[in-house]
């Protein structure tokens, strides 16, 4: 069996179902039975045949276990495996991102300190500052000629500028 499983890899389809059956210790029935549910779902022969793999037995197997030790029902052990496979998923998700996070803290170093970087900062954060100046060149009432003088008197007519 671990020959097959070595040189055929653990997803390879290749038992039939009354192989898997003894295999994973049920009835082949109850296999077709667990496919209908798509509880475990095995891969197709070309002529429709279905063809488990060793993991599909394995899989077989914690089905019986659950169902029998634990009293779980198929619809709570159909939930478990989704919630496995997704888990499962999110695993490898964080992993390659994990790496790629890596990789880019390994690129920012190879380049030395980026450009914004300052002291007190944490590691690959990046700060930008930007400075504004704002120049007025819009003439305003009371700018032209005599600024400061006539009937507003000096600073324009705003009266805490209106000293004497």
């Amino acid at each position: 069996m671990n020959d097959v499983n070595d040189s055929f890899g653990a997803d390879a389809p290749v038992y039939v179902i009354s192989v898997a059956a003894e295999l994973a210790g049920m009835h082949p029935q109850t296999l077709r039975q667990y496919d209908r549910l798509g509880i475990v779902s095995p891969g197709r022969a070309s002529g429709r045949g279905r063809r488990y793999s060793m993991r599909d037995v394995q899989m077989l197997r914690e089905v019986a276990r659950l169902s029998q030790e634990e009293g779980i029902n198929l619809a709570g052990i159909k939930r478990i495996l989704e919630l496995e496979h997704e888990v499962q998923d999110l695993r490898e998700e964080l992993f390659h991102l994990a790496n790629e996070l890596e990789a880019a803290r390994r690129a920012v170093s190879r380049r030395g300190r980026p450009a914004g970087h300052e002291p007190g900062t944490s590691r690959g954060e990046l700060v930008r500052r930007t400075r504004v100046t704002i120049f007025n060149t819009a003439e305003q009432p009371g700018d032209g000629p005599g600024r400061g003088e006539g009937t507003d008197g000096p600073g324009r007519g705003r009266p805490e500028d209106d000293r004497g």
